[in-house]
């Protein structure tokens, strides 16, 4: 369910850029990939205080600690509600200037502008619901996680259709469509804690600073998992942009869109495992940790591996999809698989850092999360375009997928070495 989850929250931008490519332009899907790191930012620090909160409310469960729970909930409601005022305030002062800085000029930052604008008035609904899921999930609630975010793509694909094919309101109607959908996503969530645990009344609010630096200092780490693959977005974009132009942009717009689902499907394995290795982890049961680790590298590399075949053989129709053109396609075709592949070393790195912040094991996720998107930086804007074109841009993001797919083993080696890493049944 988690996987499944996840899956539809990464369509969501999918969607709207098959209905923008096929009834605007190349441009306007451009001007929705270079856009979209802003929504991520909002839907990552969603998912990140609400992972956060989660964790330790099923660190707390597993020692049997009541109120701890009760507090650490209501601790993270209030994050989620503070930060949305927060970050719909700030963005809306700068999204211009942030759009320039990710590329966009002319038509494709007018464009983005349309788009963005009316994404920044949903924020509330936006970091609210995607807050809520992760906490939803703690309470094995997993399946009322992924209704709601098939109930949010249902929505968003029948007002797509209604507001840009129908009403033929371009970007405004993707984005509202969007927000509408997120919205609609919140119900299944609200409803399922207001039965399970009574929400509102459940939840126990006090200033504990002490559990407020807990729950930031982990939300670093799944802001960061949530994040990347917007930052990643952001650099490829401009030297993408700035190496093949607008034609490049376009196609970077095509391959995203389709590796972000694998992403997300990986990042659900992850974050399914979280739950249950908090739990474990918290009641000391080393055991059952190393038999969900070893089950979530399976399952990752095994969504890798078909993904990576399927994108590959597909990248043509996939582009036609999209909208793109012959050239286009044939663009999509060449630089498909330096993607399609890094994914399959993806999927080692993502695992190893979930199960690092679950167990609040922060240093390890930290370096793993942020290693990867200074080294992809690095090599995507200073070392292989220079030397390769625009292919040592797509060739960066493979490049540093696998060094930190080695550097998260390694991190395991020495965990397993740790007191921490030696609870119950040896490690094998």
């Amino acid at each position: 369910p988690s996987m499944i989850a996840f899956s539809f929250s990464g369509v969501y931008s999918i969607v709207d850029g098959w209905f923008v490519g096929n009834y605007l332009n190349e441009t306007g899907l451009a001007a929705i990939n270079v856009a979209y790191p802003i929504t991520a930012f909002i839907l990552a620090t969603g998912t990140a205080l609400g992972m956060g909160g989660s964790i330790f409310i099923s660190i707390s469960q597993g020692k049997n600690e009541l109120e701890e729970q009760k507090m650490y909930q209501g601790i993270t409601f209030v994050l989620l509600v503070v930060a949305s005022i927060i970050e719909m305030i700030l963005i809306y002062a700068f999204y211009p200037q942030i759009l320039m800085l990710f590329g966009a000029s002319g038509e494709m930052l007018t464009m983005g502008e349309e788009y963005i604008r009316w994404i920044i008035f949903g924020t509330m609904f936006q970091i609210v619901g995607s807050g809520l899921v992760p906490i939803v999930r703690n309470y094995d609630g997993a399946h009322i996680a992924m209704v709601s975010m098939i109930t949010g793509f249902m929505v968003n694909v029948i007002l797509d259709w209604l507001f840009i094919a129908i009403f033929g309101w371009g970007l405004m109607g993707a984005a509202v469509a969007t927000v509408t959908g997120q919205g609609c996503s919140i119900i299944p969530s609200v409803v399922f804690l207001a039965k399970k645990k009574k929400f509102i009344s459940y939840m126990k609010v006090a200033v504990d600073m002490k559990k407020l630096r807990e729950i930031l200092a982990v939300s670093v780490s799944p802001f960061g998992l949530t994040f990347a693959g917007s930052v990643i977005l952001i650099i490829v974009n401009r030297n993408a942009i700035k190496y093949g132009g607008d034609a490049a942009a376009a196609c970077y717009a095509v391959i995203s869109y389709v590796t972000y689902i694998v992403q997300m499907l990986i990042q659900g394995v992850g974050d399914g495992l979280q739950p249950l290795i908090s739990r474990y982890f918290g009641a000391g049961k080393g055991e059952e940790v190393r038999i969900l680790r070893k089950m979530a590298f399976m399952m990752a590399e095994i969504t890798a591996i078909v993904s990576a075949v399927l994108l590959i053989a597909g990248s043509k129709p996939l582009a036609a999809f999209f909208g793109m053109g012959v050239h286009g396609a044939s663009d999509v075709a060449l630089a498909m698989p330096y993607f399609a592949v890094g994914m399959i070393f993806m999927a080692v790195e993502r695992v190893m850092t979930s199960m690092f912040y679950a167990m609040d094991k922060n240093k390890y996720a930290y370096t793993l999360i942020y290693g990867e998107l200074i080294l992809m930086g690095i090599l995507a804007t200073f070392v292989l375009p220079p030397l390769m074109g625009v292919t040592g841009v797509w060739l960066s993001v493979a490049a540093a997928q696998t060094a930190m797919a080695v550097l998260s083993v390694l991190l395991l080696r020495k965990f397993r070495g740790s007191a921490d890493g030696a609870i119950g049944a040896p490690v094998s």
